[in-house]
């Protein structure tokens, strides 16, 4: 535990505030790329944690083990419900994303660091650059926040 009284974990609230912030401050591109950046950072790290590293799990089985570390009973991030591949590329179907949470329906906002978290881990995991956007979203009449990617050649 990193605080002996309040716990691991800080509210939705404060981190889209500093996320608004940040786009007062530097912009939405700015911001978005720099989110998305330290989303990255943390899903290697968290692919490391996990054991992902070099894995050859299904991906149901790596969708199950991010579920479970970013979903309820981890940092509450957001919920991974399903991992597959189709066509060359993996598609993420996530719930409860951290990004979408309050935000009014028709927001354009796009889930950065989130994008970013589930990017970084599947680079790690299968050793692989990949090139990643958020193409449904909840907030834009999805059923899921859809996270594709495609390898980089």
């Amino acid at each position: 535990m990193l605080r002996p009284n309040l716990g691991d974990f800080s509210s939705i609230v404060c981190f889209k505030a500093a996320i608004v912030g940040m786009e007062d401050a530097l912009g939405d591109k700015a911001t978005a790329i720099a989110l998305t950046a330290a989303g990255r950072t943390r899903g290697k790290q968290l692919a490391n944690e996990l054991g992902l590293t070099g894995s050859m799990m299904s991906l149901q089985d790596i969708a199950y083990k991010l579920s479970y570390a970013l979903g309820r009973n981890g940092t509450c991030l957001c919920n991974v419900e399903k991992i597959f591949s189709e066509n060359n590329v993996i598609k993420v179907y996530t719930s409860e994303t951290l990004c979408s949470a309050g935000e009014p329906q028709g927001s354009e906002r796009k889930c950065t660091y989130t994008l970013g978290a589930v990017w970084g881990a599947l680079e790690q995991t299968f050793g692989k650059r990949f090139q990643g956007k958020h193409t449904e979203s909840v907030l834009r009449g999805g059923t899921h926040d859809v996270f594709e990617f495609v390898e980089f050649k």
